[in-house]
């Protein structure tokens, strides 16, 4: 803050006041366009989740970190809910710099760079520990890079959860009990083949479809995240939840390259530095929402039913078409992604 400098008292014996005027540096020709407020950047980020789900609250964290690392020279407004769009109409929009930034899955970013198919290959990962130390490593940064030739900037990753298959017919313990089982998977070829694999039939359909279809029996289950089963409610219409881990597939905060340009490479940075500070904050509202959602769905009388070894191992022996045809070129990546520890 500018202090105005103290009065200075003149001598009594000559003809200067008794209290002379001091200019101030409010008063200087220098000071004016040195204390002009700064005019901020205001980006706009989209997000499908609701304004409490936990990547949600993660944006607000990166949101508010940004505005102070950056000493309030870049602003980011959060628009939860779906306001700006759809997932996939809201990645199109940020391609051509419509929309600012957007938190995503990096499932629809395999269409601008397929080597992100790495990183939702099904059972890649050990642990969510395995995901991490891959994703904060050369790995995750050179995976952060691959999205700038389709005209994004990657700032950083959240916790995805693992996914999980769920159905209304029966508990899954083995591979055999999938067969014949219709499930709904994410509008991805890859999700599609690997239920083929399993030996279910996939049905792909919007998520906001899901709950009828149980219901009614155009499908008879899905698979996602604790918090998704939840906050969709579908344990109300598939109370079969097995715990398999297929896939987890890493959320990305991605910026429009072109609103970039409206920042210093300063800037870009410390917002970098900010996703990667929010990420913590993220995971921790992730994890305890994971453990508020299995309680809930359990009490409303939802069967839980973890995989064992075996069966878990017999799942990912059945992966192996999906690796060939996914990943045949991605092969030494492949193997960097299982070997860190």
């Amino acid at each position: 803050m500018i202090k105005k400098l103290p009065l200075a008292v003149g001598c009594a014996k000559t003809e200067t006041p008794a209290t002379a005027p001091v200019e101030t540096p409010a008063e200087t020709a220098e000071t004016p366009e040195a204390a002009a407020p700064v005019q901020a950047v205001v980006l706009k980020l989209a997000e499908t989740h609701p304004a409490d789900y936990p990547t949600t609250l993660g944006d607000y964290e990166f949101a508010r970190l940004v505005e102070e690392k950056t000493e309030g020279r870049v602003k980011i407004e959060v628009f939860p809910a779906a306001q700006l769009g759809e997932e996939k109409d809201v990645i199109e929009q940020v391609q051509i710099g419509a929309i600012d930034l957007t938190r995503t899955s990096i499932a629809p970013l395999t269409e601008f760079a397929p080597s992100l198919n790495v990183l939702q290959l099904p059972y890649i990962y050990r642990d969510a520990d395995h995901m991490w130390s891959v994703l904060n490593s050369d790995i995750g940064d050179n995976f952060l890079k691959s999205v700038e030739s389709a005209n994004f900037v990657g700032l950083g990753w959240f916790d995805p959860g693992q996914r999980n298959f769920y159905n209304s017919q029966k508990e899954i313990k083995s591979l055999a009990d999938l067969k014949g089982l219709k499930f709904r998977v994410m509008q991805s070829e890859l999700m599609m083949d690997m239920v083929a694999a399993l030996g279910a039939s996939p049905t792909p359909l919007p998520y906001g479809e899901v709950y009828s279809a149980i219901q009614t029996g155009i499908i008879d289950g899905a698979e996602n995240n604790w918090p998704s089963y939840d906050t969709s409610s579908h344990f109300e219409v598939a109370k079969y939840y097995t715990i398999d881990g297929h896939v987890r597939v890493p959320e990305i905060i991605i910026a429009s390259s072109i609103a970039m340009q409206k920042i210093s490479a300063e800037d870009l940075a410390l917002m970098k530095e900010a996703a990667k500070e929010a990420q913590a904050f993220q995971i921790e509202k992730w994890e305890a929402k994971e453990i508020e959602s299995r309680e809930k769905v359990e009490a409303a009388g939802s069967i839980i039913t973890e995989l064992t070894p075996e069966a878990k191992a017999e799942f990912a022996a059945a992966m192996e078409p999906l690796y060939v045809k996914y990943a045949a070129e991605y092969t030494d990546l492949i193997k960097q992604v299982q070997e860190v520890q």
